[in-house]
């Protein structure tokens, strides 16, 4: 047995013996990968085991989840702290080692590809970098350009999903040359041989698509795979596909090349076989000494540290600004005069007469000043940038052959667009925002849902938010996405109805530990006054907007372009004689977050209230406590000038008076 095989057999192994413990799990695709992953990690990939937040650190993304063993070994072997009990945990509860990995759940990067981060990153305007300096000189090999070679592997199932397309493509147009990902081509997915279901010509596709292809490698030889990575690297133009055959499950005499080895233990007896098959002659989660200082990556990943360290210092010592404003970045800490910007905005913006305005022109007013002061932000658009109003006035554009912009046109692709944004996040050194129409969210809902799983600082723009689109019909018309959007775990939902609530949807998003979604509406918003005492409530994310004197009769509560409507009902009701609130819940995650006596001296629990969203009414109830209703839309809409859709649909000033009227004497 050569050296290498028996690195390689060591992920075999270790995934064998994990699987079977568990009695569930995928031990195919690590078994079939070994050899691809044992000649990456060992001769290619940059990383220190010790400082796995490294900033010049190489990325794997790992995108078929199902390869989770292959991630785990790797950690374990080459010193990422993961131990044999942490393998043996497979699958039990609150183990660092889930049925598939999760970001942060043991120290490795993101699922989808940060390869964007290591081409934008380092360009950034902001540095500005000397003539002379960094672009001319030795330390280019290690800073700035160097930073992040991002690496995935993928299957036959990767590629088949339309996000890959979407991701790839635009990888392509971008020339994204740090990038190299590795096809593992076992012809193998869940229901059998994929040939009856995927017919593509992989090599073919991704030449068409402006990548620099590497066709037919035996995903076996080490030699192979070697020259390769080594013809990958060499690549300056374009990202690079590496299509391996391999056979899944390699090693297993009666399984390997078999559907079944993709997602079952082997069962015991063929564990055995295995064992004699590969001359591997040592117990379950038995790993020889040999074989474990070969894999320990931490005395070459502490030396690669240490040399870009000195690299840096010494560049720090000659542009102490420049480094810090890195440093800064990659810690990803906001500029220490942000907070100040956002109190002259909120200034700016309650000094001025309120005028009748889109919500996405107020918020497109705020991101653009916030931008001037947080030049890590990259802001993007899936082709709608202008109808989104996600372009704004200190937007550049990155192109393939200028990569020193702030904003990506993603093209149609709302999935990849998401997907790629997570990738971003995941980097570091980068807040990303993107934006699209909100009734699209639905196709990029598995990115938006990972982002909140990972708990990404990402910021998701959607506009076009309600019947009020009007004439593109209800194919446009969102009605039950805010509903699906707030209830992801760990997402944080404005529907901002002013500028000034715009202002704290983006002061909270860049601040926030976590993704945000920011819906603003296309049609105006109401037109009224704020008090300086509303910044408070808006960012505990519900606050009363106009009170009576006294305990009111009837509270209104409203969100987004709504507040019209009920500040409308209002004025109707309090020539009626009653005492009425209105509230405004801008950010219903938010609110439902904070203390029950917050809650209530917003709300005036037990009073009669209506609440009313252009948008489905179930989320509504959870805050009513008391008689009352909630007014929105249950159905589909129509195609019609939006103010027509309004009262096609009964959701009116009027209709708000009659709701109201039912619970006052």
């Amino acid at each position: 047995m050569s050296d290498r095989r028996a690195l390689a057999n060591a992920i075999r192994f270790l995934t064998v013996d994990v699987v079977q413990k568990a009695n569930s799990g995928h031990p195919g695709t690590a078994m079939g990968m070994a050899d691809i992953a044992e000649v990456l990690w060992n001769d290619f990939l940059r990383h220190n085991p010790a400082n796995p937040k490294w900033i010049n650190r190489d990325r794997f993304v790992q995108s078929n989840g199902h390869g989770s063993m292959l991630t785990y070994s790797l950690l374990h072997l080459s010193g990422y702290g993961l131990t044999v009990q942490d393998l043996k945990d497979h699958r039990k509860l609150h183990s660092r080692t889930p049925g598939h990995p999760e970001y942060g759940n043991h120290g490795r990067g993101s699922r989808r590809r940060p390869a964007h981060s290591a081409k934008v990153l380092p360009r950034r305007p902001a540095w500005h970098w000397p003539k002379g300096s960094l672009r001319r000189s030795s330390i280019a090999t290690a800073f700035p350009w160097s930073i992040t070679s991002p690496m995935f592997s993928s299957g036959d199932g990767c590629l088949m999903e339309g996000v890959a397309q979407e991701a790839a493509s635009l990888a392509g147009t971008l020339k994204l040359n740090k990038l190299i990902a590795v096809y593992d081509d076992n012809r193998i997915s869940i229901d059998g041989e994929t040939p009856g279901w995927f017919a593509d010509d992989t090599a073919a596709r991704f030449r068409a698509l402006g990548w620099n292809v590497i066709a037919d490698v035996d995903g076996h030889d080490a030699e192979a795979i070697t020259a390769a990575f080594d013809a990958a690297r060499r690549s300056t133009d374009k990202p690079t596909m590496i299509c391996c055959k391999t056979i899944i499950g390699y090693g297993s005499p009666n399984k390997q090349g078999k559907e079944e080895v993709h997602g079952a233990p082997l069962g015991v007896e063929e564990v055995a076989r295995t064992r004699e098959h590969l001359g591997w002659k040592h117990e379950a989660f038995v790993v020889p000494d040999t074989v474990m200082r070969a894999w320990d990556a931490r005395p070459r990943g502490e030396r690669a540290e240490a040399e870009w360290n000195a690299l840096f210092t010494a560049y720090e010592a000659k542009h102490p600004e420049l480094a810090a404003e890195l440093t800064r970045r990659t810690a990803g800490r906001l500029p220490d005069d942000f907070d100040a910007v956002v109190a002259s905005e909120a200034e700016r913006i309650l000094a001025q007469e309120p005028v009748r305005q889109p919500i996405r022109k107020a918020s497109n007013r705020v991101l653009g000043n916030l931008l001037a002061i947080v030049p890590e932000v990259i802001g993007g658009s899936a082709d709608v940038s202008m109808s989104t109003l996600a372009w704004t006035g200190a937007a550049r554009s990155i192109t393939p052959d200028d990569f020193s912009g702030n904003f990506v046109h993603y093209g149609v692709r709302e999935f990849g667009m998401s997907a790629m944004m997570n990738g971003m996040a995941a980097h570091g050194g980068l807040i990303p925002y993107g934006a699209c129409y909100l009734v699209f969210s639905d196709y990029s809902r598995n990115a938006v849902r990972l982002s909140a799983l990972m708990g990404l600082k990402t910021i998701f723009l959607y506009t076009h938010d309600s019947i009020g689109v009007g004439e593109d019909g209800p194919t446009h018309h969102p009605c039950e996405q805010l509903v699906a959007l707030r209830a992801i775990p760990n997402m944080s939902l404005w529907r901002p109805g002013s500028e000034l609530e715009a202002l704290v949807a983006w002061e909270s998003a860049l601040k926030r530990e976590g993704p945000s979604v920011i819906v603003a509406a296309r049609q105006d918003g109401a037109v009224f006054a704020h008090r300086s005492g509303d910044l408070d409530g808006i960012r505990r994310g519900g606050y009363v907007l106009q009170d009576a004197g006294g305990k009111p009769d009837i509270v209104l509560v409203a969100t987004g372009s709504e507040i019209g409507l009920v500040l409308e009902a209002a004025a109707v009701l309090e020539g009626q004689g009653k005492a009425v609130r209105l509230v405004s819940i801008p950010n219903g995650n938010l609110f439902a977050a904070q203390d029950r006596d917050y809650q209530e001296s917003v709300l005036a629990f037990g009073t009669p209230t209506v609440f009313v969203e252009a948008a489905s009414p179930l989320y509504w109830y959870q805050f009513l406590k008391g008689p009352g209703t909630v007014v929105g839309v249950d159905r589909f809409g129509e195609s019609a000038p939006g103010p027509e859709i309004y009262r096609a649909m009964n959701l009116t000033a009027e209709r708000i008076v009659s709701e109201a009227g039912q619970f006052l004497c």
